[in-house]
């Protein structure tokens, strides 16, 4: 017959005595005691709480936290600098889905509120961008951590694929504004770009200088590539860039007749002067905020530059994208909890 050693045993009371003490003082105290009393128990797992609980002081806590993390919506306005800005979602709580998303969790009141599992639903501002007069925009609402990558193409091609890689590489949108007569010679690489998910957007027919012309004729400008837009590349858009940024109050007017709002740049890159790629990075680097337009060309800087200036503007904690998404009401965060 075995016997145990005296070292054995010492060790199973040591084991037996560590367990009793975490039972009453230990991590697993609430629930050892709540099973003994019969009472509800929860455990906190990295600031979250994992529990046993009814539905009831979950979806009490929920409410009573749930005020705190309502952002209201701010209305689109006309601004006497920066005219037309658009508005920003606000955002409550989604009590519901919120409660159930916890219990699916198994999760119970208390915690860390800010690594609760959250769910929100979207509040849209009274005054929408669409609501207001006849304006330009030259920024997206200073609210929303997004940037928009302007690509202005009037001439030349050779460095759009080396361009199209890299936003491909970085996972990156950008708005292709296209000159009616390079568009109508280049429609499959046009296609091509919208293809690769970008958007494609209005930069009237011969690059002219809007101001300078009567009614009709800025109307043909913006119409005609509009038509390409529409039955050559199948989009459907909603912004018209004035070439060289020079416009008039009728350019305004005339855009706004055929659906489209004046769109122009919080900050240019002035790349066609062929600046140094670092200096362009440094220049976003230094400028770019919530709601920036970056203006940019396929030119050689541009081609260099691209992959740095998306790498600058995510480490600012801002996400670059196309014309419409910066420029959209819609949110950029509040996605639920993993």
């Amino acid at each position: 017959m075995r016997t145990t050693s005296p070292i054995r045993l010492a060790a199973l009371l040591v084991c037996l005595a560590a367990l009793l003490a975490a039972g009453r003082y230990g991590p697993i105290a609430p629930y050892v005691q709540a099973v003994k009393s019969d009472k509800t128990a929860s455990i906190a797992f990295g600031g979250l709480e994992k529990t046993d609980a009814g539905p009831a002081g979950l979806a009490e806590w929920i409410k009573a936290e749930a005020p705190k993390l309502a952002i209201p919506p701010v209305d689109a306005k006309i601004d006497r600098v920066w005219k037309a800005i658009p508005g920003y979602n606000g955002r409550e709580v989604d009590i519901d889905a919120t409660l159930a998303r916890a219990k699916e969790l198994g999760l119970g009141p208390g915690g860390e509120p800010g690594r609760f599992p959250w769910v929100f639903r979207e509040l849209e501002p009274a005054v929408q961008l669409d609501q207001l007069e006849p304006a330009p925009v030259y920024r997206g609402n200073p609210n929303k951590p997004m940037v928009g990558l302007m690509i202005n193409v009037a001439w030349g091609d050779e460095y759009l694929p080396s361009m199209l890689k890299t936003l491909a590489d970085e996972k990156a949108k950008a708005t292709f504004f296209f000159d009616g007569t390079w568009l109508s010679k280049n429609l499959d690489k046009a296609r091509e770009i919208v293809k690769a998910g970008h958007e494609a957007s209005n930069h009237a027919y011969t690059h002219p200088n809007m101001s300078r012309l009567g009614a009709e004729r800025q109307r043909s400008e913006i119409a005609k590539t509009e038509a390409l837009l529409r039955d050559g590349l199948g989009t459907s858009n909603k912004w018209f860039a004035p070439p060289s940024g020079d416009f008039n109050e009728l350019t305004v007017r005339t855009a706004s007749g055929l659906g489209l709002r004046t769109v122009l740049w919080t900050l240019d890159t002035i790349d066609w002067k062929k600046p140094p790629a670092s200096g362009v990075v440094a220049k976003v680097s230094a400028q770019a905020e919530p709601g920036t337009l970056i203006l940019m060309h396929p030119t050689s800087t541009t081609e260099q530059a691209l992959a740095g200036i998306i790498r600058a503007v995510r480490e600012k904690g801002l996400e670059p994208g196309t014309v419409t998404d910066t420029l959209s009401s819609a949110r950029t965060e509040d996605r639920p909890a993993a």
